[in-house]
């Protein structure tokens, strides 16, 4: 498991701006993940910068003026950036949206964070990080999500007060109406709550609602808020799940808990309190899944789903 957050997304531009040339006369981002990027890069070298789609339309992005034009006088480079290359996919379809003007301007292609042998996808790169990998940008929307777990309350909307936990009307009336927090753009694999089972209709209604997409809702079976207090079993709940299933992420909201998941577990959980990735704790099963023990395994697993993939689109057409 590797994370790398906005401080860390800095200090790799920072640390590899020597790597990209002076001569440069238009910083174009690849959206969403690429704009964050290309942004810093415009501001630390004092270059003008745009999204794919605004370049390819003639327009750009300066300080103080939002729509601007830029006019080719002769030869420019441009600087094409994206915060990561992972199968060089994504990389591939903005070199395509490139191909009318690729003979009107010199392109340099740039990543902040690549995979193992997939630096020469790109002119320059900033540092190499092996997958499975998340960054605090696209935690939400990352692809794996349908094997995380994810907590509700603090997560997916705000904690209720101690006024409004009262396992009553009040309780009941923040459930119906909780204001949402962070919504996930993929599917979700277990969400795993210490709400009680009780409130499951609430609880799915309002899912429904947001449109979160999930796989199972596990509650905690107690009949109310005093068993729930006795048992002081939060952390143990959840470890029970993320321990038993292909989960490769638990996302939690309480600090302590997420120590004490991790703790259990030997898998990483990310606490929305700090959004730091906590993975003290490591299992030799995880680890060997991931692929930072023995990895020739799960490249070779990935190469093995990647060939299906292609034959089952091929079997489509």
């Amino acid at each position: 498991m590797n994370y790398r957050t906005f401080t860390d997304l800095n200090q790799a531009i920072l640390k590899g701006l020597p790597k990209v040339p002076r001569d440069i006369d238009l910083i174009v981002g690849i959206p969403r993940s690429g704009m964050m990027p290309a942004n810093l890069l415009a501001l630390y070298l004092n270059k003008p910068y745009t999204d794919i789609h605004s370049f390819i339309n003639g327009h750009i992005y300066t300080a103080g003026e939002r729509a601007q034009f830029f006019e080719s006088k002769g030869h420019r480079k441009i600087l094409v950036v994206d915060d990561s290359v992972a199968s060089g996919g994504a990389l591939k379809k903005s070199k395509q949206l490139l191909t009318g003007s690729s003979k009107e301007y010199e392109y340099l292609f740039c990543a902040v964070y690549v995979a193992p042998g997939k630096e020469q996808t790109v002119d320059i790169s900033f540092e190499t990080v092996p997958l499975p990998r998340y960054f605090q940008w696209n935690i939400f929307n990352h692809t794996d999500l349908e094997k995380s777990c994810f907590d509700i309350d603090g997560v997916l909307c705000v904690d209720p007060t101690p006024e409004q936990n009262d396992d009553g009307p009040r309780y009941l009336d923040f459930i119906i109406h909780a204001p949402p927090l962070f919504i996930p753009g993929s599917r979700i694999g277990a969400l795993v709550t210490s709400r009680l089972e009780k409130y499951r209709p609430e609880t799915e209604a309002w899912l429904a609602q947001q449109g979160i997409k999930y796989n199972k809702l596990i509650m905690l079976d107690l009949p109310d808020k005093e068993a729930r207090m006795r048992a002081n079993n939060h952390a143990t709940f959840k470890a029970e799940t993320y321990r038993s299933g292909i989960y490769k992420l638990f996302i939690e909201s309480s600090l302590s808990q997420a120590h004490d998941i991790n703790r259990l577990t030997g898998k990483p959980v990310f606490c929305t309190e700090t959004f730091e990735m906590i993975f003290n704790a490591e299992s030799l099963l995880y680890n060997i899944k991931s692929g930072k023990y023995v990895p020739f395994l799960r490249r070779g697993a990935l190469r093995v789903r990647d060939m299906l993939k292609r034959l089952r689109s091929s079997l489509r057409r």
